[in-house]
């Protein structure tokens, strides 16, 4: 399993890590608090505090995916 540290920041950037992670044929799971979420539900991603850091689980490779965690990786 691989596991990334992220900030979407606002509400554009959670429509598309949504729309990034329905693209994959893996799991993608994204920790937030005490909370575990399915990255391709929008409506989870959408009802976390985009201001706080998530961390997101996955075990796969999708170019698009790996170049918006990226992007939004925190340091």
């Amino acid at each position: 399993m691989k596991r990334q540290t992220i900030k979407l920041g606002d509400i554009e950037a959670a429509k598309e890590f949504v729309r990034a992670a329905s693209g994959c044929n893996f799991d993608i799971d994204v920790y937030f608090n005490r909370v575990v979420l399915d990255a391709k539900s929008i409506l989870g991603i959408l009802s976390i505090d985009h201001r706080n850091p998530i961390t997101v689980e996955y075990d796969g490779y999708n170019e698009r995916f790996s170049g918006l965690l990226e992007r939004y990786a925190v340091n």
